[in-house]
């Protein structure tokens, strides 16, 4: 290996396996150009070797039902609790069982590229993908907790076939019929929550992008409707909008009358 460059031995170590006789070649190899690709590839097998214990993890509850003739698992997780504006939305998500997604998490802690392109593997290999939403008007009549149970019954309903059971994020279902485990941070825990929490978000996120085409004033294509400095100033600014969850504070101290817009005046 030696009479090769620095820039084809990295090109070598790039690929997912090397052999352990080229391994053992290189750690001879003095050139400091050579020990730190060899650096860079350990630490690249170390982190594929964490995500995919992690994906092992994940699928511990699955694997449980799996194992008792349960394969339509259904993951629940539902969005849009917090914001101050725009709809509560929840997926449902059955997986196939051979389904590997690396580095498949809680929504929340993968970027806006990594749900984008996880929305689509997940939608493409699901057995079944539900999603209900609940809008702001309902929030305000029945509270935020009761529309998120909502919800995710709606997202259920909308699987379009029979789960065997369902694992559900932090929240009982008890009107649903069927047998269930609710699951504190589920997200991190289950691979069917964490497919639905980003189903959910991705779902949620283009539906306040949209709203942000017809009131820029708030960036909800941002920050979503939740109650970001940009957001607040938008509100004193502006007022709210028809969007917006009239129980939440601080929206309800701006209930004084309506502009030709549709926002609210101030």
């Amino acid at each position: 290996m030696k009479n090769q460059s620095i820039a084809e031995i990295k090109q070598i170590l790039k690929q997912d396996t090397v052999a352990d006789d080229i391994l053992e070649s290189l750690k001879l190899d003095t050139r400091k150009g050579v020990q730190q690709a060899l650096k860079v590839y350990y630490n690249r097998l170390a982190k594929k070797q964490l995500l995919l214990d992690q994906l092992y993890e994940m699928k511990s509850y699955e694997r449980n039902y799996y194992q008792q003739g349960k394969t339509l698992i259904a993951g629940i997780d539902e969005v849009g609790r917090g914001p101050l504006a725009g709809p509560v939305v929840a997926a449902a998500v059955i997986l196939p069982v051979d389904f590997n997604l690396i580095g498949l998490t809680d929504s929340k802690k993968l970027s806006v590229a990594q749900r984008e392109q996880y929305a689509e593997i997940i939608k493409e290999q699901a057995i079944a993908v539900g999603i209900g939403e609940v809008s702001h008007e309902v929030i305000d009549d029945i509270n935020i907790y009761q529309a998120s149970i909502l919800a995710m019954e709606k997202a259920v309903q909308q699987l379009g076939i029979e789960p065997d059971h369902l694992l559900i994020d932090a929240v009982p279902l008890d009107n649903l019929p069927y047998s269930s485990d609710v699951i504190i941070k589920g997200d991190q825990k289950s691979i069917s929550i964490a497919a639905a929490s980003v189903i959910a978000k991705v779902h949620r996120d283009r539906i306040m992008a949209t709203i942000h085409e017809r009131y820029p004033y708030y960036q909800f294509d941002q920050n979503q409707g939740y109650g970001t400095t940009a957001h607040l100033l938008g509100l004193e600014e502006h007022g709210i909008t028809p969007y917006h969850r009239k129980t939440f504070a601080p929206i309800k101290n701006y209930l004084k009358g309506e502009n030709d817009d549709g926002t609210i005046i101030v």
